[in-house]
Order: C-alpha cells, then structure tokens, then sequence
C-alpha cells in the first residue's frame, strides 16, 4: 500500500502575524491573505514489514530509523530522542502510529525561508495518514491537531494558523479567526492568479531567521500593551483589511500598493524584521525600477521576500536580484482544491 499527498506552501500577501490567537480577535477586521503556491511539501506513505519506523527526509538528505519499543511517552513528548524527526513523529503518535511504514518527506522550500514548510509538511503529512489510516478528514481538525503539535515543539508562544490552510485548501485566501473556529474565504480568480503572477517576485534571501522570537517579541508587546506595537499592529489589521476589498473590488493596482504599506508598517514593529543586505537591495530596485513595495515573508528577519512591481519590470527585477546574490524562487498559484 502506497499513498502520496502533496500541500501548498504559502505566500503571504498580508496580515500575518495577525493570526496569533487571541489577537486576531481583538482587533476590529482582522484578515490574513495568502496565496497557495507550486513549491509543494511532498508525503509518500509505504507500507512495510519492518517493526518501527522509517523517514526518509529529502530536506535533510537523511534517512531515520526508529523502532516501535522507541515510541513511548517520555521519549515523544518529554526528551530529544527523536532530535529534528520529534515532529513528524509526534503526528504519527496522533494515529497511533509506531511501525510498518515508511515515509518519504520534503517540505518544499529552504530552510528558514519564511513561507511556512514546515508546517504544511505537517498537514500534508496529517491528510496522507488520514488516507493511509481510512480516517476521515475534517481541514479544521487537521489544522489544530498540527498547529498545536508543532506550536508544542517550538516552544515559542503562540504559533500561527495562516500556514497550514494552503496545503488544505489551495487557491487564494482570505483568512478570519473567530471565537472558537478559523473561517477561510476562497478569493481565486484566474485574473486575480494572473495579476499576481505578472507582478510579484518572490526572493529567498539566504539570511537565516529565528519566526517564533520575533513573534514572540510581537506578541509580548501587544499585552503588554506597548504603545507602538498596539499602534503597527493596527494598521497592519487596517491595511490588510483594505487588501482584502481591493481583491474584492478587483482593484489589483491598489493592492499592490498596500502590499508595500503592510510591510513598511510590519518594518516597525520591532528592530530586524528587514535585514540590511535586503533594504540595500531594496534601495538599488528603487532606483533603477521604481519597485512598487517590499514586504517580509513570516516574521521577517531574514528567508524569503517579496516585491510589488510592474509587469514590465519582472525581468530587470530577476536580473537584479540575482546579481546581489539573492535567489528569485519561481511560482505558480495553485487553484483551490
């Protein structure tokens, strides 16, 4: 038996941070929108005769072993036994799972990239061991089981819920938290896929990122009541919601724009979400095409970026990125599943 998923890594286009549980219930007209895209997390479920388990993980080109006597409490949940496999093992314990099978793992984007790999390896994972297990799936399960699975593991505070839906759902995105549930709006059009195609580049930066420090720095600052985080959160909430009726409207220009509005004001939120080498880069695209906005991935502090230009500027924007020595990751939106 043999069964293979894939998931969507996200792209988010505005309003992160804002999915950190209960501020996306405080502030008036919370949104996060984000776009499924074609660098994929990658599952292949074998069933096998060996008593335990074995990952075979792409990412880290490595191949684990474990066996069923392994998978106890103390070593699961209360020690480092299973080292940068305690994830993916943790999922398995979700179904039970401790032998006959192995499994072939890729996340679908560079480590520390920002665009959420991790965690939608982890739902991908979730949905292939529902197939796998003949469980039914319900997205919002699926969701919370993983986030709190992986919110456990990092130790951070609050993990966020935007990454895990693309891999779910595809397309494009609108997402609200309310008083018990996560509600999702499909917004994809092909017009709105092309647009965005045409006019956003996305850049790994190669610069390592720390995302549960400095959303814990957010977070902490929000209850403590930091004026000027309260203040950029705010306007972060208010400009996401203008996004959200740009699309709406079909105002793609305007949004573009508040693209950039998003990430100048998420630039303030506390010091190094934008990262030296990348507001060099972003000065000379200024200069020489008049770039429309940039915006930091995730938390910020280094992985991936992206810009808001022209149509006609893509292939300069590409030319430049590569000379400063910056990676352009290509993509796709997805449709909706």
């Amino acid at each position: 038996m043999q069964v293979i998923n894939e998931g969507s890594v996200r792209v988010d286009l505005v309003g992160g941070t804002l999915d950190l549980e209960p501020i996306n219930v405080i502030l008036p007209n919370v949104v996060t929108l984000n776009v499924a895209t074609s660098l994929k997390a990658k599952t292949v479920l074998t069933k096998s005769d060996f008593d335990g388990v074995e990952i075979i993980s792409k990412d880290y080109d490595t191949t684990y072993k474990f066996k069923s006597s392994e998978f106890t409490k103390e070593n699961l949940y209360y020690s480092e036994h299973f080292k940068e496999m305690t994830f993916i093992c943790q999922i398995l314990d979700l179904f039970e799972i401790n032998k006959n099978i192995q499994i072939e793992l890729s996340s679908g984007a560079p480590a520390g990239s920002g665009l959420g790999g991790s965690s939608a390896m982890g739902v991908t994972l979730y949905k292939a061991l529902c197939e796998f297990t003949k469980t039914p799936m319900d997205v919002m399960e699926a969701v919370l089981k993983v986030k709190g699975t992986e919110g456990r593991i990092l130790n951070q505070g609050v993990p966020g819920y935007q990454d895990y839906f693309p891999a779910l759902l595809g397309g494009i995105l609108c997402l609200r938290g309310v008083p018990g549930k996560i509600e999702s709006e499909q917004l994809y059009s092909d017009e709105l896929k092309n647009f965005l195609e045409e006019h956003i580049t996305l850049v790994y930066s190669g610069i390592s990122r720390q995302s549960g420090i400095n959303n814990w720095e957010v977070y902490k600052g929000f209850f403590d009541k930091v004026p000027k985080i309260r203040k950029c959160m705010q306007q972060i909430a208010d400009v996401s919601y203008k996004s959200y009726q740009a699309i709406k409207d079909k105002d793609y220009e305007g949004l573009l724009k508040l693209i950039g509005e998003e990430g100048r004001g998420r630039e303030m939120l506390v010091p190094g979400i934008v990262p030296y080498e990348v507001q060099e880069l972003y000065v000379l695209l200024m200069h020489e095409v008049n770039i429309i906005g940039m915006k930091m991935c995730g938390a910020g502090g280094g992985g991936c970026f992206i810009l808001t230009h022209k149509k006609e500027d893509k292939a300069k924007v590409y030319e430049l990125v590569e000379r400063s020595g910056m990676k352009v990751l290509d993509f796709s939106i997805e449709k909706p599943l």
